[in-house]
């Protein structure tokens, strides 16, 4: 029997009197946006925010707890944001959106953080014994995101971003779900070189980079691509990597993630991306139920051991009104998907 969990993949909008605060204590400069080291201040304020979105998860019922990612000014190049041998440049575009993020240049060996397993330990008090999902830029974001100044060459620095990542999870508390989020591999996929030789960091190689951290921990891994479908090639060589679930942005393209699930299969679990985290529009939680039908009825697997159920992408974009009413949305849409299938 199918096993269906609500869920989102974090960064979330912080809180109205949160943003009001956090914009008298932290001034609104680049010099100004998170870098490790905030005063006590700013960190309370940061621990008030994560309680209060800890309580909205659930409350809305949600099946797995995130963390919130509240702190994340810099969107998924945080954790090099932070980093001792990161030097943060110039503000440049976050993907094709109006949010824009710190250039992170890697300038030395990418050393063990510990800066986002802090901020899980501090969600797992909180959760109460709910379920904790831990979310990360997967590694090929995270390369793509950042400059390296320090490796060498694309290979290379994407081993390294992968082994600094692997590092990070390996100190993770204890934690259900792994959520690798990878829109990269969809807005800057990776190529195959000349020739048919692999480029520096074409689809095998990426699929060996998640693989590496993956292999950090023994709970469930979910790799989330999304503002569209991957190519073909490297949808085919996600699937070697030893992961739990592929995640699938149905709301920014249907017919093409059906294809690749109709062609090339999929693995045990997936992720649906049911409800638009970029819109302000509440969807109805039977209207996701029937989307899950939906996408069931299109493919040739009778079931899958777990599919996941949430946004198609980060909800930070969202009105916190609206982030509330969403998360509400997937927990009741979940709800209603195992009700049917009992």
């Amino acid at each position: 029997m199918t096993d269906y969990v609500s869920t989102t993949p974090g960064l979330y909008p912080l809180p109205d009197w949160a943003k009001d605060d956090l914009s008298n204590l932290k001034g609104h400069q680049k010099h100004d946006l998170v870098s490790g080291d905030e005063g006590e201040e700013i960190t309370a304020t940061y621990e008030a925010a994560r309680e209060e979105v800890i309580d909205v998860q659930q409350e809305a019922g949600l099946d797995r707890i995130v963390e919130g990612q509240l702190r994340w000014d810099d969107m998924l190049a945080h954790p090099l944001a932070v980093h001792d041998a990161v030097e943060t440049r110039g503000i440049v575009r976050y993907y094709d959106n109006n949010n824009f993020y710190r250039e992170p240049v890697v300038r030395g060996d990418l050393g063990f953080s510990g800066d986002v397993a802090g901020e899980l330990e501090s969600a797992a008090e909180l959760a109460d014994g709910d379920d904790l999902q831990a979310v990360l830029p997967g590694p090929y974001s995270l390369a793509d995101l950042a400059t390296d100044e320090h490796y060498g060459d694309e290979a290379a620095f994407l081993d390294a971003i992968a082994d600094f990542l692997a590092g990070e999870v390996d100190a993770f508390p204890a934690h259900e779900t792994l959520f690798l989020l990878e829109p990269s591999l969809v807005e800057s996929a990776p190529e195959d070189g000349v020739d048919g030789a692999a480029a520096a960091a074409g689809p095998e190689r990426a699929s060996e980079a998640i693989d590496r951290v993956a292999g950090a921990t023994d709970a469930d891994v979910v790799v989330q691509p999304y503002w569209g479908a991957l190519e073909e090639k490297v949808y085919a060589h996600l699937l070697d990597a030893d992961i739990d679930a592929v995640g699938f942005d149905f709301v920014a393209n249907r017919d093409d993630n059906l294809y690749n699930i109709q062609e090339y299969g999929a693995t045990d679990g997936v992720s649906l991306g049911l409800a638009d985290g970029q819109n302000t529009l509440v969807e109805d939680p039977e209207a996701i139920r029937d989307r899950v039908d939906w996408v069931y009825d299109q493919l040739p697997v009778t079931e899958f051991e777990t599919v996941y159920l949430t946004t198609n992408t980060e909800t930070f974009y969202l009105p916190y009104g609206k982030f509330e009413e969403k998360l509400e949305a997937l927990g009741e849409a979940a709800d209603l998907a195992e009700v049917k299938a009992a």
